[in-house]
């Protein structure tokens, strides 16, 4: 080593440094994790299950994996669903209930006419007489009473009513086509010795409502 004059003596450089190659531990360059580059982990295959719907009913079930599965789908032909045709509404068979009803209708009116027709009577005159003004002992009285009328046919309805506090139930007689005089009779007894002024009264209750009455005497000393 030289010492120039007036100067500090210079440094010696050192031996430059080999790697010592028996150590197998030895790296020339020893780099940061982050300096590493390593290549991106392929994402693993998603499995995807796919049905075939071809199959028949009981067959095992198809399982693919991968990522060609949904073009493999895209290229499989879709099956047509079938059409769906709507049969024709079924016809209306006639109701077994539209018969009786009809005759039922038929009847109705033909019982709505026969009493219009039967009620169209139109009445004029309603009288009684009576057989005899007065009776003996235990006699009979004959009380007629007559209703006029226009001579068309029709239901007559009507009661005797009697002084003595009795009156007879509701009777019906009928009058044909071109009767223009229905007769109504009443036959009235008495028994036993005494006096009494009889009434009989005659009260038309239908097609309308008219009355008339008789005075007689039953006398018996």
């Amino acid at each position: 080593m030289t010492i120039p004059d007036g100067g500090p003596p210079a440094p010696e450089p050192l031996p430059p440094t080999r790697p010592d190659t028996g150590d197998d531990e030895y790296s020339a360059t020893v780099l940061a994790s982050h300096w590493v580059q390593r290549p991106e982990p392929e994402p693993a295959p998603v499995p995807t299950l796919v049905v075939d719907s071809g199959a028949a009913p009981g067959d095992a079930t198809v399982l693919r994996f991968g990522p060609g599965v949904t073009s493999a789908l895209a290229r499989r032909p879709h099956p047509t669903l079938p059409t769906l045709v709507t049969p024709p509404a079924p016809r209306r068979r006639p109701q077994r209930h539209a018969l009786p009803a009809l005759v039922l209708v038929a009847a109705v009116l033909f019982l709505f006419w026969r009493q219009h027709t039967a009620s169209a009577v139109d009445v004029r005159e309603v009288s009684v007489t009576a057989a005899r003004q007065t009776l003996g002992c235990d006699s009979t009285a004959g009380i007629v009473g007559l209703v006029r009328t226009d001579g068309r046919p029709g239901t007559l309805s009507y009661r005797w009513v009697r002084s003595d506090g009795t009156s007879s139930d509701v009777r019906h007689t009928e009058a044909v086509r071109g009767q223009r005089q229905v007769r109504i009779e009443l036959l009235w007894s008495f028994q036993g010795p005494g006096r009494h002024a009889a009434v009989a009264e005659l009260r038309l209750l239908s097609p309308e409502r008219r009355s008339a009455e008789v005075r007689f005497v039953y006398d018996c000393p």
